[in-house]
């Protein structure tokens, strides 16, 4: 059923979806037509919103464009690579290939995020290279793991409610994890999208005729070439000294950092993870700085795209669109509806604004008052703000772009698979978060 119900979709996605640049450029002129339309306000308002707004997002864009470059060093170290390859020759067959980086990308996407989108897309390649299976399927469920992250270690919702002195503490309070993150029906939620995303991508698998290959040659890297040194700034490049010089201080960093000052994960502190173990296993300056060379060429989309993303959550914030938007789903709710109504407005917003702790700041002054007013358990309200983030970022093309940027594909190539994904999660989170 899910095999008949996926070739329809892909075909549309297709032929219907455009490059992601094109996306947010249709998301701008929509965001800005809604503001003026059912905001009231004036052309000139929101411009000056998407323009003062338009930059809001560089060291996020920067954190990103990092995710992406240091982790691509990382797993095309020598011994990542090898590390990659044992874990592939697990899979035996298209089935288990689709299977395997699915589970591998849901467990990494539930420890960090950005973790999860490389660890999954540098995975998805390898097995590729071992297995004969449809690439853009193989691709689709490396992301779609990436549906987990607000729900684990380093959700923006949960670790947010869970600090002092976050804006909302005079209202709800400090919120520990233990009711948001390590709650039964979080919880719930991720074992049981552990259990049906890998059976939901595998049942996806498309037949012979209908499946896309990739030439497993055009994945391979060039092999590491003996260097002749015929110049003392070459002895310099070729290096394990000097690498490790610098190398293993960032490392021990990190060790006082975790152990010593009790430190956790942040965005920053994996790309920090990534770069000083990049350095350390590439052993030379020169492998490192190839290595890099490869890696920076999937980032165009995020330099790009990333602004205008900024820009559009300017208009939506600024302008009321956000509020209004998820009042008007609100004003439907019940106190046994509002985790569903709360969770469906989220996904809508998200499409819009996509920033997990962007939107808890956007939704957070609807949704509380409404989850007193109505007698509902705050950590659920909250909570269904982040599920609904996680769940409409499998048809966002904003979050794809590092995966892409790294398989080498386009958007549309593996929106169809994930539009199935979205339908067939939203049901299972819905659920959940309404009757566990």
């Amino acid at each position: 059923m899910l095999k008949s119900l996926s070739r329809p979709a892909v075909k549309l996605v297709e032929r219907y979806l455009p490059d992601p640049y094109i996306f947010v450029l249709l998301l701008t002129v929509i965001a800005a037509a809604a503001a003026i339309a059912f905001e009231r306000q004036t052309p000139l308002t929101v411009l000056r919103f998407w323009g003062d707004g338009f930059w809001n997002l560089l060291s996020f864009s920067m954190q990103m464009l990092l995710v992406l470059v240091t982790g691509f060093m990382l797993a095309s170290s020598p011994p990542v690579k090898r590390l990659l390859q044992r874990l592939a020759g697990l899979a035996n067959n298209a089935g288990a290939a689709i299977v395997l980086v699915t589970l591998v990308s849901l467990a990494a996407s539930w420890i960090n995020w950005g973790f999860g989108l490389v660890v999954g897309a540098l995975f998805a390649k390898e097995l590729a290279r071992q297995i004969r299976v449809d690439y853009r399927l193989l691709v689709a469920s490396a992301y779609s793991g990436f549906i987990v992250w607000h729900g684990g270690l380093a959700g923006s919702v949960p670790l947010t409610i869970a600090t002092d002195g976050h804006f909302a503490a005079e209202q709800i309070g400090v919120i520990g994890t233990s009711e948001t993150v390590f709650s039964l029906f979080n919880l719930g939620i991720v074992v049981v999208l552990f259990i049906a995303m890998p059976l939901i991508n595998r049942m996806m698998l498309p037949d012979e005729k209908d499946s896309v290959y990739i030439d497993p040659s055009l994945l391979n890297e060039d092999e590491t070439r003996r260097v002749r040194i015929t110049r003392p700034a070459e002895r310099l490049e070729n290096s394990v000294t000097l690498a490790w010089l610098v190398g293993i201080p960032g490392l021990l960093f990190l060790l006082d950092h975790f152990v010593l000052r009790g430190g956790g994960l942040n965005l920053n502190v994996v790309n920090f993870l990534f770069l000083f173990l990049a350095i350390v296993l590439h052993r030379t300056p020169r492998s490192l700085l190839e290595s890099l060379h490869e890696a920076i060429k999937g980032g165009a989309g995020i330099v790009i795209q990333f602004p205008f993303y900024a820009g559009i959550m300017a208009i939506m914030v600024q302008s009321g669109l956000a509020e209004t938007l998820s009042g008007a789903l609100i004003s439907m709710a019940s106190e046994a509806s509002l985790p569903f109504w709360t969770f469906i407005s989220a996904g809508i917003v998200n499409i819009f604004v996509p920033s997990g702790g962007g939107q808890w700041a956007v939704q957070a002054p609807v949704m509380l008052p409404a989850a007193e007013a109505l007698g509902v358990d705050i950590p659920r309200v909250a909570m269904a703000v982040a599920w609904g983030d996680a769940w409409t970022n499998l048809l966002q093309p904003f979050w794809a772009l590092p995966v892409l940027g790294i398989a080498g594909l386009k958007a549309k190539d593996i929106m169809g698979f994930c539009l199935v994904q979205l339908l067939l999660t939203g049901v299972i989170i819905a659920a959940v978060l309404t009757w566990l």
